[in-house]
């Protein structure tokens, strides 16, 4: 059905209203049996007014009704009252044409003929020129409600790509605004020691020319510091507000976090005190993100947590089994493995996630040792 609506769509409008006014006309000339001038005046005027009826439906509906008084079912003013029926939204103008149409088919013509007719069969033309009439202005009604319904799924499918769109720009920020303050928080910390080495320096050189350069370090260094933290504030300000810089967890955070991850899981592994800051808050941030991903796709489920070390390189693994039970239909677009990539490539390293041949999932995040 939805292939002869499409080929039908196709059809341009004027090949169709000709085609109606030829069916039309052929209706009237078979059926008609007032062939007066005036009848058929009155029947070409209505039939050839239905070329117009896409512009002027309630006028074209007007011109057709004569038909109805010549004809006991006359195709005419039923094309017309669907036209207007699909176009028009007011129900008691509908009703009103009803009505006049079912009036105008079951009054005898001429006048004279109601007392040969009776009244008993004039009203039961009456109803059944009635049902004839909505008939197709039920039609063009549900036609009229078919294309706004489309038209406001249209807009929602529209509206929920913008949200999706929205959402995640606002992911995508926030993960960055979260690695802007990271960043600001390791180099600070290198600048802040370079500044102290050069503090150092100024007090301890006795050349002149050494003295100057260490102070002029220590001035560079303490207005890279200030320039910094301008940067990663305007960075992660939301809507004109200030973000305090908050410390950030390392792996000494890591037991904590899967004690309270609210799902059953065990920490394998140690790593060496060498691994790099950057290194170690991408590790915790992968695990934190696996564990929220196990306690809303996989309930029930149990994880191992292992972090390990491969040459110059660190890594964890996060691995659950199937859930025990069905998860509740939570939205799960990927944002947050998203932001573990991006920060995973930011430090030359690796991510990878995806299902295990078991049921359950996978997290495995490999980077550089020192992580910088």
């Amino acid at each position: 059905m939805s292939r002869a609506r499409a080929l039908w769509e196709r059809v341009p409008a004027p090949v169709v209203d000709i085609v109606l006014v030829a069916v039309a006309a052929e209706d009237v000339w078979l059926t008609m049996w007032d062939h007066t001038r005036l009848g058929v005046a009155l029947a070409t005027l209505g039939c050839a007014a239905l070329v117009f009826r896409r512009r002027f439906p309630l006028g074209v509906f007007l011109l057709t009704l004569p038909i109805a008084l010549t004809q006991e079912v006359a195709l005419a003013p039923l094309v017309a009252l669907f036209t207007l029926a699909e176009r028009s939204r007011s129900r008691p103008l509908l009703s009103g044409c009803v009505a006049v149409t079912a009036v105008a088919s079951s009054v005898p013509w001429p006048l004279s003929s109601f007392a040969e007719a009776g009244r008993t069969m004039t009203l039961i033309d009456f109803v059944y020129s009635l049902a004839t009439a909505v008939a197709p202005v039920l039609f063009g009604q549900l036609l009229q409600a078919h294309r706004d319904l489309a038209r406001r799924l249209a807009e929602i499918e529209e509206a929920r790509e913008h949200e999706r769109a929205l959402h995640a720009q606002a992911v995508l920020a926030r993960e960055r605004a979260q690695l802007a303050r990271e960043m600001h928080d390791v180099v600070s910390h290198q600048v802040s020691l370079i500044a102290v080495q050069a503090g150092a320096m100024q007090v301890a050189a006795k050349d002149p020319n050494a003295k100057e350069a260490a102070r002029a370090i220590r001035s560079l260094s303490v207005t890279t510091l200030d320039e910094l933290r301008t940067m990663v504030t305007l960075l992660r300000a939301s809507g004109g507000r200030a973000t305090e810089l908050t410390p950030q967890p390392t792996l000494a955070d890591l037991h904590k976090l899967v004690e309270s991850s609210g799902t059953q899981a065990q920490l394998k592994g140690q790593l060496p005190p060498t691994v790099g800051t950057p290194a170690q808050r991408a590790l915790y941030r992968t695990v934190q993100e696996a564990l929220t991903n196990v306690r809303k796709h996989a309930p029930g489920a149990t994880a191992r947590v292992e972090v390990w070390q491969d040459g110059d390189h660190v890594g964890v693994t996060v691995a659950n089994t199937p859930p025990m039970r069905p998860s509740l239909s939570l939205p799960g677009s990927q944002h947050g493995l998203v932001g573990l990539r991006e920060r995973a490539d930011i430090l030359h390293g690796t991510l990878e996630a995806g299902p295990t041949t078991e049921g359950g999932y996978r997290v495995r995040l490999r980077i550089p040792l020192s992580g910088d």
